[in-house]
Order: structure tokens, then C-alpha cells, then sequence
């Protein structure tokens, strides 16, 4: 089983790891963090610790587990929100350890090879989606990705994102600079250490296990280091009366106010004494924007302009990427937009998402030549004997061929759901909800119903939200209303 090994400075005093010396295949890793959508981490971390402290995401999650098929347009959507592809996917794998378990190598195509839809052949990650002739594309296909173009033989072309033969020092809280004198005697007059006698030399070798412990100890603590390599852990709490303000959202450089476009309307219903959303009665378009949050990479999340910093210390990795010279240390300039601002992977994306969040374009054309048994893909546009050959174009995995609408969601119209304060999602009932209100010992005279728009501000602090909070429809919209809120008090007796 392939390890790392991971040098590292340990006080002895207090038990703690002050950082590690290691080579660019551990900082790969750790900057392919940025790169996973919160469903693959949700998915891989609770693999881990089924009570991580992601209320929200991970009730997020379940309800997608939970729902049946049938809302889902088609059965690739369920499977794209629970296990959905990185868009840095031709990178990540090329990492000495491979911590994402999604297979993205398998393709399938239409059953027929004589599919009466000449113009082109659809492609698709996802089996058993039906081809624009109708027949179910079970068969699968043998595309070769190439890889991008950083890979290679010699040494400096073995890392991913960073540069070959780079060393690195990696802080406690995940701080990555480059390795030299200054910067750890900075980062130990940084922690106060000034007994260098206390200070001891150790050896890691780390796997994967390890390194998904990492990741679930970045987003929830700030020694990350520590917990994992000395197991000593200390779980923080998440949640408190000032959550709000730890998801620090900067809404003034979203420069949205007056920008009204994307929005979809959500009725609340708010219980007046406490100053808490009980729930909400929403249509499938806010469903899938809530859904859409398990497509969205890590990194777009760090980012200030779309959400806030976590309570633990992958923001740290997040702002070492900034702080890291391209040209130097990265691959190039275009690595470091990857990780700092990654795209959602093709065809997770839906028209009018609020957030605006991009898909990622893969530039690569593939063809299909009919006549080879083994279902080759050349990368020319006519066979060696002057045959033509059929383009291959992705088909949205989202669109049911019989109603030839790409580009909705994720969900069926007109479905409607109840979402909990804490992002539990389920088919409308009112039986449900009522039992809810008695959950909550909340009276009818003491709710009021109210509708709110729900447009790309608000989209961004519910996005955030969900990530540190426990009540993220209370936080989204009572504790920051919006001024267009449409409240009437029609349970009021």
C-alpha cells in the first residue's frame, strides 16, 4: 500500500506537531482538497465519522439518499449529488495517493451500434441513460483521457499542482510555504516556542486513511497535524448564538443587491417567540439549488467572494495558494485558478442557478468508429482508410431524451418539499410538518408564514451557512431578512 513520508517537528513539552518538511506529492494532496465537491467529501468523511459536524451538509446528503427516483428527473441525478465528479478529476489522478474512490473512467454509449440518431453519438458517465434514439446506453466504451499536459517523465513533471522537487514546510493549521530557515523559525516564534531543547525530530508515513482524516480535521479544528500523526484528538464545537458571524460572508463584493436575477420564491413558516424558521415549503427550483451545494468544490467555498471560513483551518491552505508564486512553485498560472477558483465537473450544472457557478469546458473532442469491435476513440476526424467517423458529444445527464429539455435541474416539476431548519429535505406532508411543530412544542398562534425571494445574495449566505451552521434557513433569512420579505400572518387567529 502506497504511503508518504512526512518529516516533522514535534514539541515534546506539549505534544504537538509545530509543522512537517515534505515533498510536492504531500502538498498535491492536500491542495486537491480545494478541488473536491462537498458531496465526495461528505461521502468519503462519513465513511470516517458518521457525526462530523456537518449538520447541514450532511442532512443534505442523507435527504438525497432518502428521496426516491422518481422526483429526480433522471436516475444519474441521485447518482451525480451522491458521488459527484471533480472537475480536476485528469489531475487528482495522477496523485501518489488516491483518496477520491469515484470511479471517472467508465463510459457508456447508446446499445445499438447502428443508432438511428446518425448526426452524433452521446456519451455518458452515467449507465443506463436513455439515448436520443430511445435505446438505453448500457454499452460502454473505451475513452482514453489524455492527461493534461503538466504529466511526464522527469522530475520536474512529477508533481501535479506544484513543481517537482519542491520542498515545502507544512504548518499545524495547514499554512503550506516554501521550505527554508526563516520560514520555520517564523513559524515557531509564531507559536511561541523559544526552547529549541523541546523540540524533537519524528518520522510519518502516512496513507490514505490518513490523509482523509486530514481532511476531515481541516474543516473542523486548527491543528489538523496534531490530531491525526499524535492522535490527540479535541472535536470543537461547531455551533453557538454568534454562528452567523463566524461564516464572515463579505456581501459587498458580491455586488448584487439590486441584481434580482435566478430567483425563486420560498415560503417560511417562523415561529415569532423564538426568531426561528421551522421549516420551509419550497418547489423543486430552491430543492435544487439547496441540492446543487453537494456539486460545489471545496475551493468555491473558501472563496470571499462566494462564501466565508470554515471554524477549522482549510482556509489557511486555501490563502497559501494565493500567497504561492505560480511561476516558481505551481505548475502554472492556470493551475492556480484551478484550485483557487475550480469549477463544478460538466453537466452538474443547471440554467438559472442563482449562484452563477461554472462548469468546467473539457476541451478534448473524441470520435467513435464504428467499425472497431473494441470501440476505440481516435482523435482525428477520419479513419487511416478515409472513413468518416461519428463525433461523441456528452449528453446531459439530466435530461430525459423523450422530453428533450436540457439544462433544468435536478428534480421533477411540479414536486414540492419541506426543508427543516437544519436542511433535512422531504416530499411535501402536512402530517410531517405538523408533527414537527409538536417536535418543537411550537403553537399556531405563535407562527407566522412568510415568502422570500431567493436570488444570488441570498443563495450565497445559505450556501455558507450550510457549511458551519446547524440552522441554516434561520440564519439565511431571520437573522438577515430581506427587505423584499412578503410577510402575512395567515396562520394568525
Amino acid at each position: 500500500m502506497a504511503t508518504i513520508s512526512l518529516k516533522a517537528s514535534v514539541d515534546k513539552k506539549s505534544n504537538r506537531v509545530l509543522f512537517v518538511e515534505s515533498d510536492e506529492f504531500f502538498v498535491d494532496i492536500l491542495f486537491s482538497f480545494l478541488t473536491m465537491p462537498m458531496g465526495t467529501i461528505i461521502h468519503l468523511i462519513s465513511n470516517l465519522s458518521p457525526t462530523n459536524g456537518f449538520v447541514c451538509m450532511n442532512n443534505l446528503y442523507k435527504s438525497v439518499e432518502n428521496i426516491d427516483a422518481i422526483y429526480f428527473r433522471t436516475e444519474a441525478c441521485k447518482q451525480m449529488l451522491l458521488h459527484p465528479h471533480n472537475a480536476a478529476a485528469a489531475y487528482c489522478k495522477s496523485l501518489k495517493l488516491k483518496i477520491d474512490d469515484i470511479d471517472t473512467s467508465s463510459f457508456f454509449c447508446c446499445e445499438s451500434s447502428n443508432c438511428t440518431d446518425s448526426r452524433y453519438k452521446l456519451w455518458s458517465h452515467y449507465k443506463n441513460l436513455y439515448c436520443g434514439c430511445g435505446r438505453p446506453m448500457s454499452r460502454n466504451l473505451n475513452l482514453s483521457c489524455r492527461a493534461p499536459s503538466n504529466s511526464g517523465s522527469d522530475a520536474r513533471n512529477r508533481g501535479v499542482f506544484v513543481e517537482g522537487l519542491t520542498r515545502f514546510v507544512v504548518s499545524d493549521y495547514f499554512q503550506v510555504m516554501p521550505a527554508s530557515i526563516s520560514a520555520s523559525i517564523a513559524l515557531l516564534t509564531k507559536l511561541g516556542v523559544m526552547d529549541i531543547s523541546n523540540i524533537e525530530e519524528r518520522i510519518f508515513d502516512i496513507g490514505v486513511t490518513e490523509v482523509l482524516e486530514l481532511l476531515e480535521r481541516s474543516l473542523v479544528s486548527r491543528t489538523p497535524l496534531t490530531e491525526v500523526l499524535l492522535a490527540r484528538k479535541e472535536v470543537p464545537e461547531l455551533r453557538n448564538e454568534d454562528s452567523l458571524q463566524r461564516i464572515s460572508l463579505i456581501h459587498e463584493i458580491l455586488d448584487h443587491q439590486s441584481e434580482r436575477t435566478g430567483e425563486t420564491s420560498v415560503r417560511l413558516v417562523v415561529c415569532k417567540s423564538k426568531k426561528v424558521v421551522c421549516y420551509a415549503e419550497a418547489s423543486k427550483d430552491f430543492v435544487d439549488l439547496l441540492f446543487s451545494f453537494l456539486t460545489i468544490p471545496l475551493g468555491y467555498l473558501m472563496n470571499e467572494k462566494h462564501g466565508g471560513k470554515s471554524e477549522g483551518c482549510i482556509h489557511h491552505l486555501y490563502d497559501s495558494v494565493i500567497n504561492l508564486d505560480a511561476m516558481k512553485y505551481l505548475k502554472s498560472n492556470d493551475i492556480k485558478e484551478i484550485l483557487l477558483n475550480p469549477k463544478i465537473a460538466p453537466g452538474s450544472g443547471y440554467k438559472n442557478q442563482p449562484l452563477g457557478v461554472k462548469e468546467a469546458v473539457d476541451n478534448q473532442q473524441y470520435y467513435y468508429d464504428p467499425r472497431n469491435s473494441t470501440d476505440a476513440i481516435r482523435t482525428t476526424s477520419f479513419c487511416p482508410r478515409g472513413f468518416l467517423l461519428t463525433l461523441l458529444t456528452m449528453m446531459d445527464p439530466k435530461s430525459p431524451y423523450k422530453e428533450g429539455t436540457e439544462g433544468d435541474g435536478f428534480l421533477l416539476d411540479p414536486a414540492m418539499f419541506t426543508v427543516s431548519d437544519d436542511l433535512v429535505v422531504t416530499p411535501i406532508s402536512p402530517v410531517s410538518e405538523l408533527s414537527l411543530l409538536e417536535k418543537l412544542k411550537i403553537p399556531f398562534n405563535d407562527i407566522y408564514v412568510c415568502e422570500v425571494q431567493v436570488g444570488r445574495e441570498e443563495a450565497s449566505r445559505l450556501l455558507a451557512a450550510s457549511f458551519v451552521s446547524e440552522s441554516a434557513l434561520t440564519d439565511t433569512f431571520i437573522r438577515k431578512m430581506p427587505k423584499d420579505a412578503l410577510i402575512s400572518d395567515v396562520l394568525k387567529e
